[in-house]
């Protein structure tokens, strides 16, 4: 099913965190801004999301974490201490708050790189009611495709480094209008990854719908325990970063939704439909794209059967049923799941069912 409900919306809390650590500077000096209880040890850098050509991510990594669980409590074992760029959050919940000093700062470094903030067309208000024909791409094969507003690149930048994207996320229809769906290996690896920003259209070092930061992560709990890849999907409620020296009601005016549009999203959607898949490459600023029908890899995997998605594709869309006038279509998977996201000639998305749905209703109330 489609969703359509609405709900009461939860208040975010400016710099609240769920059962984070002190988070330090790279030289070791508290932030005040940030600090809050229980830091996790150090991890891995944010993974791309995809594996080598023709090979599994999982097959690609050395394991660099060790979840144990028990009595009620989860204790992150790793090979060093305090890494700035990765919060416990709630493990129990499978939710983080991020610091707002830490969104601030995220989007600031994005701003020092190779990026020009600049105004883009207007989004499509008014369905057509109507669904543009998706025929299958010829070679199957991703190839450069036009930007689409709700859909756009997911940092996790570096101080001192030049920022790199290193997934995709896209805009989902939420009653509050602040909704972003990824994958959750793209915001949850050995700890919630704090320093996100999405940029949505991004296309040739142009950032059009400005940036914007997460308020809140939700996660399903049995993707921090195991990395079930069931449950490689996360949601990301956001809020606007205004540029530097702008005031309060710029940085966090408006709803992302009605600036960029949102993609409806489906619930239990079978398999064997005609779908778009969309991602940006984690060395390219502009999306590439594919139509394919969506298969069943299993009950809980879909599997689409196009080429030449690379690292930085996952959390990327899988769209039906594209309005011709606005754009938008119905999300039916994200790049995920099975081997987290595949390899160079097939693309896997866990499977929207009931457990996912019950998390999107948790991320909206």
């Amino acid at each position: 099913m489609e969703t359509s409900e609405r709900g009461p919306v939860p208040a975010d809390e400016p710099g609240g965190d769920l059962g984070t650590g002190p988070i330090r500077d790279r030289n070791g000096a508290p932030d005040p801004d940030a600090a809050a209880p229980g830091a996790p040890p150090h991890g891995p850098p944010p993974r791309t999301g995809r594996g080598r050509a023709g090979l599994p991510l999982r097959a690609t990594l050395a394991l660099a974490l060790l979840t144990v669980v028990g009595g009620g409590s989860a204790l992150l074992l790793g090979s060093g201490r305090g890494d700035p760029d990765l919060a416990a959050g709630d493990v129990a919940a499978g939710v983080y708050l991020p610091a707002r000093s830490v969104g601030e700062g995220a989007a600031a470094a994005v701003r020092a790189g190779p990026y020009t903030e600049r105004p883009g067309p207007a989004v499509g208000r008014t369905p057509s009611g109507r669904h543009a024909p998706l025929p299958a791409s010829r070679p199957p094969e991703a190839a450069p495709t036009a930007p689409s507003p709700p859909i756009g690149a997911l940092f996790s930048p570096e101080d001192g480094s030049e920022p790199r994207h290193h997934c995709t996320a896209s805009v989902v229809h939420a009653p509050a209008g602040d909704l972003v769906v990824t994958a959750a290996h793209c915001v949850h690896d050995g700890g919630f990854h704090t320093r996100l920003v999405f940029a949505p259209g991004l296309h040739d070092g142009i950032v059009p719908y400005g940036l914007w930061v997460p308020t809140r992560i939700d996660v399903d709990p049995r993707w921090i325990s195991d990395r079930d890849p069931d449950r490689d999907v996360a949601f990301l409620r956001v809020r606007r970063v205004g540029p530097a020296g702008s005031g309060a009601a710029a940085r966090d005016g408006g709803r992302i939704e009605d600036v960029t549009g949102a993609e409806r999203i489906r619930f239990d959607a079978p398999a064997g439909r005609p779908a778009q898949l969309t991602g940006y490459p984690d060395d390219q600023d502009a999306p590439i794209g594919c139509r394919h029908p969506v298969d069943a890899a299993s009950p809980t995997q879909l599997r689409f059967s196009c080429a030449g998605f690379p690292n930085g594709t996952s959390g990327g869309p899988m769209l039906t049923d594209l309005d011709p006038a606005t754009g938008t279509g119905t999300l039916i998977g994200v790049i995920g799941g099975q081997d987290e996201g595949g390899d160079d000639a097939t693309s896997y998305s866990s499977r929207l069912g009931a457990e996912v749905a019950a998390l999107y209703r948790r991320a909206t109330s």
